[in-house]
């Protein structure tokens, strides 16, 4: 044990005294003169395995954009002869152009050579065998505050790409977001033929003055063609680029223009009746819908419209819906305002214009987008309950009394008829409650089962009796528990039902039952409309999953 112990001790002791005569510190780059833009790999080696954060490369920052450094260590045996390895690897993007130094670095007393290194503009270099390159844009180098423009990046690279990765643009008092998927082509740049990956982004600025964006930055990796005999072995390797900073001025808002600021190519304003027409009915609704659209603008940038107060119309505006869509690489928004106008009377209704202002990006003038005025006719309800006329002023003191009499004494018949019919409706349920657990005795599964089924199916003739009596919540009621069993079991409101309808007579009159609570007070709805759209409506049971065909049938 004792002669092994000796044999280790003196094997270190050799190990070590023969990497402490042989160390050094070499230092290279992969390229010299290089491109703007392009990456430049700077290696480190020194033969001793030394911790891996034993260089500082802080001094690279001044004139570089460093990535890493990848650290790794090796050690062999050669004929008895070992030899130990650290080696620091690099990515350097120069931030300027003409003559660098890569300055040295130190390990106790070992020291690297510095290196001078030829950095060129990108147009000298572009097109003349680089394997990748970027060049990135904005759509215009001077907008207002608020003012949408788009920022580009294209990817050029030969061979093949295996992934990569691009960084994000981060624009200091804009808001920076992408619009739609990349766009893969190919271009031809001085003669040679280059795959590119185009980028865009949509870029509102939120403040004035000079703004700056930093370069993008491109890294990933491609297949090495040239240290690949065959295909199926075809190693990987890293690739990567750099774009140029860019300016942008933003211009403030001009005097004026800041209460109603929209800036855009094209603003439009465009309206749907349903039902269509010109023609009003008396206490019936329809729904008018205005839609707003811009170009180059946000969905949140849109204004809300305001319509005010009509005479001889009551307006029911609902929640405004918003939305946007890329097209052709550009931002086309939308805001939707929808209106449930019903006319108080027959005769002539005029809706007033409706005005958007915004500023002419083309033209760099304020401009509007104007809906007409719109004028229609309103014709008297049919179906509308006769108010009578009221009294004539020549009347003595004691006729005036008589109405007045006659009005409260039909009140208070009125209540007290509708007190009764309640009263003997609360004693039949009683009897039916006490007499329905002695009939529950006789059958507790058929009689529970069966009330409860009838409670809830849709009764035809109570849809009837509700029409003829012009009993708006118990037609409301029928038609829900008719919905759920022909048509649809999610169906929960009148607007889901008509969604599951076709256009027709049916669904202009649930429609129209829908808004009864919009009416006026005192309007009473009518129901023999509805009675009979619904009477010739081709009823059709929904086809239940049970019955779908199979997903995979068999042979």
């Amino acid at each position: 044990m004792v002669k092994l112990a000796g044999r280790l001790l003196l094997l270190t002791l050799c190990l070590i005294s023969q990497v402490q005569a042989a160390t050094q510190l070499k230092a290279s780059v992969d390229k010299n003169p290089a491109m703007y833009g392009e990456a430049i790999m700077l290696q480190l080696v020194l033969d001793e395995k030394v911790d891996a954060g034993a260089i500082d490369f802080a001094s690279l920052e001044a004139d570089f954009r460093v990535t890493g450094p990848s650290v790794s260590q090796s050690m062999q045996i050669v004929n008895g002869q070992s030899s130990q390895s650290t080696s620091w690897q690099l990515s350097l993007f120069p931030r300027r152009t003409g003559t660098l130094t890569i300055p040295a670095f130190q390990i106790g007393a070992l020291s690297s050579e510095p290196i001078s290194l030829e950095v060129q503009p990108a147009s000298q270099a572009s097109g003349k065998g680089a394997e990748l390159f970027l060049q990135n844009s904005f759509s215009s180098e001077s907008v207002h505050v608020q003012q949408m423009l788009y920022y580009e990046i294209k990817i050029y690279f030969k061979g093949e790409l295996q992934r990569g990765n691009l960084s994000q643009p981060e624009l200091a008092g804009a808001d920076v977001e992408q619009v739609g998927k990349d766009i893969e082509n190919s271009e031809i740049v001085n003669g040679e033929r280059y795959q590119t990956i185009t980028r865009r982004y949509s870029v509102i600025p939120q403040k004035s003055g000079t703004l700056t964006l930093n370069p993008p930055f491109f890294n990933g990796e491609m297949i090495d063609r040239d240290n690949s005999r065959y295909d199926y072995f075809a190693r990987t390797k890293a690739v990567s680029a750099e774009g140029q900073a860019l300016s942008l001025q933003v211009k403030p808002i001009p005097d004026g223009q800041q209460q109603n600021w929209l800036a855009s190519e094209l603003v439009a304003l465009t309206e749907e009746w349903n039902p269509a027409g010109d023609q009003l009915i008396q206490g019936e609704p329809v729904t008018r819908t205005i839609t707003l659209t811009a170009l180059d603008l946000a969905d949140n940038q849109l204004p809300d419209l305001q319509l005010g107060t009509v005479a001889g119309a009551k307006i029911y505006p609902e929640q405004p819906q918003s939305r946007k869509a890329e097209r052709k690489g550009r931002i086309v928004a939308q805001k939707v305002f929808s209106y449930a106008i019903i006319a108080d009377k027959a005769g002539s209704l005029t809706l007033p214009e409706v005005r958007v202002r915004w500023w002419n990006t083309k033209t760099n003038q304020p401009d509007e987008a104007v809906l007409s005025a719109v004028t229609l006719q309103v014709a008297p309800n049919p179906q509308a309950v006769s108010q009578p006329e009221p009294a004539a002023t020549t009347t003595t003191s004691a006729d005036r009394v008589q109405p007045t009499q006659v009005s409260d004494w039909h009140f208070s018949y009125s209540s007290w008829l509708l007190l009764s019919l309640w009263l003997l409706t609360l004693a039949a349920w009683g009897l039916w409650a006490m007499a329905a657990p002695r009939t529950a005795e006789r059958d507790n599964t058929k009689l529970p089962r069966t009330t409860a089924g009838s409670e809830l199916r849709f009764n035809s003739r109570k849809l009837k009796q509700a029409c003829q009596q012009h009993d708006a919540a118990l037609a409301r009621e029928q038609l829900l528990r008719w919905a759920q069993q022909l048509i649809s079991a999610n169906i929960e409101s009148l607007t889901d039902l008509v969604q599951h309808l076709p256009d027709g007579a049916l669904k202009t009159q649930i429609q129209q039952l829908s808004y009864q609570g919009y009416q006026p007070a005192g309007a009473q709805w009518q129901g023999q409309a509805l009675l009979e759209a619904w009477a010739h409506f081709h009823h059709q049971p929904v086809t239940t999953a049970e019955g779908l065909a199979p997903l995979y049938p068999r042979g």
